[in-house]
């Protein structure tokens, strides 16, 4: 990795070989920095606060060997990514302001891509994931994680009903809590549906009584004018001497007949003065006939306005027109057959909850039988991992249990409480020597314990669910002497099938690293491209001697280095 800009780093790079890398260094030396470099390149949250003082970002760049074959590499290549010799080079950068940026194989991608190949390229343990192991969300998911498959099969049949009983509880509750709103609303429509039913109104209807209101409002004047209209065109009986339209365009037509042969453009006017008669003799028809039509009654005005003010009592109430009113009446009808149906789709919902409960009890049983499997095995590898972690009598052990709840689903004749994860709860339980009896680690276990605790864990699952690099911080936390001896051995032994890299205070762990980084300071408290280097021979000596007693030149400190020293290759 180059580190740039990055807390006291000002400009550095730090080379992790294969095997087991202690990185050592006085405190405040930036040893976490290295640590933290590592979360930024896989996807970790980029805290502004990291910038160096003075600079614009701070960038972390890095080449990580990606296991052919495995989901990591099919995932950076989905995201468009290039390998470079085998590995994959990723950067991210992150501004003072905040904003941060992501590479992979030379292509920009969300942070989010570089965290998910995270999962499968490095395991990422420090002091805070120690106190996340007390946490029983986080015991439960490390059982569930050794378990694999055993868990993870039921877990995800068992995830997919507890949804739709969920699902199906929450319509339940809606339908019930809200039966007398529903009620209420379903008595407005039946009214509503009522009064349009007395009603009975036709599409258009209100349209149609309006024109014949204004026509039966009307009728004295529209007859005279049609019978004067009528007049004018066909004469008037009563008046024989009266010259009207039909006699006169009659004339014009007889006389231009008499010539019409003697000139083609008269004799088209004649014909056109022909048309004239025909349509005026039509239209006086049409006329006559409107003036005998016309009813004047004074009872169909009254009822036809008798029944416009009904269907103005229903635009007023369900719409603008006699259309948008069969619109809501069509609308309401629906929706009353669905509130009526409410009384059997609760005996649905219901029925569906209760058989919905039962077949949740059964997969929660089959999941805390497989918990319970899993649980001894586990048990049993950490258990053996303490003995060689200066831990020999120390026993794990794990408490799966049950809460009761009336509102719960059946296990073995019980009620109990569930959630999305099931039914268990599970508790790490620890007896640290014999005689003692088994407590949660939480509350039986030292700092020194739990550091070793989170080792083994870890160690178990690298033999079930290996990942390619180890990163631990400080993991020996509260550790000394013996303890710190085994943990640096153990260590070692994890180095023989993964890349280790161990940030730690103890010589005794340090001594057992294929590769010792030393992380210090210049005179101005950055540290620079040569402030991170491979210790050895005598460097390395006097590093062990000052982690050691505080003082690189004592003489019993580079002793006792030496041995430390000899001790780790003997073991390799």
């Amino acid at each position: 990795m180059r580190i740039r800009s990055l807390g006291v780093i000002d400009d550095a790079v730090v080379e992790l070989s294969p095997g087991f890398t202690a990185v050592t260094g006085e405190t405040g030396a930036g040893k976490t920095m290295v640590v933290t470099s590592l979360g930024l390149l896989l996807g970790g949250r980029a805290d502004p606060a990291l910038v160096r003082i003075g600079a614009k970002n701070a960038v972390v760049e890095g080449r990580i060997a990606v296991p052919a074959g495995g989901t990591a590499l099919v995932r950076a290549e989905e995201a468009g990514a290039e390998l470079d010799d085998g590995a994959l080079l990723i950067s991210r950068t992150v501004s003072a302001e905040g904003r941060s940026r992501a590479h992979l194989g030379g292509r920009s991608v969300p942070v989010g891509v570089l965290a998910e190949l995270a999962d499968e390229l490095v395991a990422v343990h420090g002091q805070t994931d120690q106190q996340g192991l007390l946490k029983l969300s986080r015991q439960r998911q490390a059982l569930d994680r050794y378990a694999g498959d055993a868990v993870a099969v039921p877990l995800a049949k068992y995830a997919g009903a507890y949804r739709r009983l969920r699902a199906v509880s929450v319509e339940l509750e809606e339908i019930t809590t809200r039966a007398r709103e529903r009620a209420q609303e379903a008595d407005m429509l039946r009214f509503g549906l009522d009064e349009i039913a007395a009603v009975e109104p036709r599409a258009g209807e209100d349209v149609e009584l309006a024109a014949e209101a204004e026509r039966l409002g009307h009728a004295e004047a529209l007859a005279s004018a049609a019978t004067a209209a009528h007049a004018a065109l066909a004469g008037n009986p009563e008046d024989p001497e009266g010259i009207d339209a039909t006699t006169l365009v009659a004339g014009a037509h007889r006389a231009l007949e008499a010539v019409r042969s003697h000139d083609s453009a008269l004799a088209a006017l004649s014909g056109r003065i022909g048309e004239i008669g025909i349509l005026l003799g039509d239209v006086a028809g049409e006329l006559a006939g409107y003036a005998d039509d016309l009813d004047a009654d004074p009872l169909r005005l009254a009822a036809v306005e008798e029944r416009r003010a009904a269907l103005t009592q229903l635009t007023r109430k369900y719409g603008e027109d006699i259309a948008a009113v069969l619109a809501w009446a069509e609308q309401g009808a629906a929706r009353l057959t669905e509130l009526d149906g409410d009384d059997e789709r609760i005996d649905e919902l219901t029925a569906e909850r209760d058989a919905l409960r039962t077949e949740l009890g059964g997969l929660a049983q089959a999941l805390t039988d497989a918990r319970t499997e899993a649980a001894a095995r586990f048990a049993a590898a950490v258990t053996a991992e303490l003995a060689s972690l200066a831990m020999p009598h120390a026993r794990v052990s794990f408490d799966i249990r049950q809460t009761d709840d009336p509102d719960g689903v059946e296990l073995g004749g019980r009620t109990v409480a569930y959630g999305p994860a099931g039914v268990d709860e599970v508790e790490l339980l620890l007896a640290p020597h014999p005689g003692a009896p088994p407590r949660p680690i939480a509350k039986g276990a030292s700092g020194g314990e739990l550091s070793r605790v989170m080792l083994a864990v870890e160690v178990v699952f690298a033999g079930t669910d290996p990942v390619p690099t180890y990163l631990f911080d400080e993991v020996d936390a509260g550790v000394g002497g013996k303890a710190a001896v085994e943990i640096g051995r153990r260590l070692a032994k994890l180095a023989r099938t993964a890349q280790v890299v161990v940030v730690t205070h103890l010589p005794q762990v340090a001594a057992f690293a294929d590769r010792q980084l030393l992380v210090e300071k210049t005179n101005d408290g950055s540290v620079t491209r040569s402030g991170v280097k491979v210790l050895e021979g005598e460097e390395r000596i006097r590093e062990l001697s000052r982690m050691l007693a505080g003082q690189e030149d004592s003489e019993t400190a580079r002793a006792h280095a030496e041995e430390l020293l000899a001790t780790a290759r003997a073991d390799g």
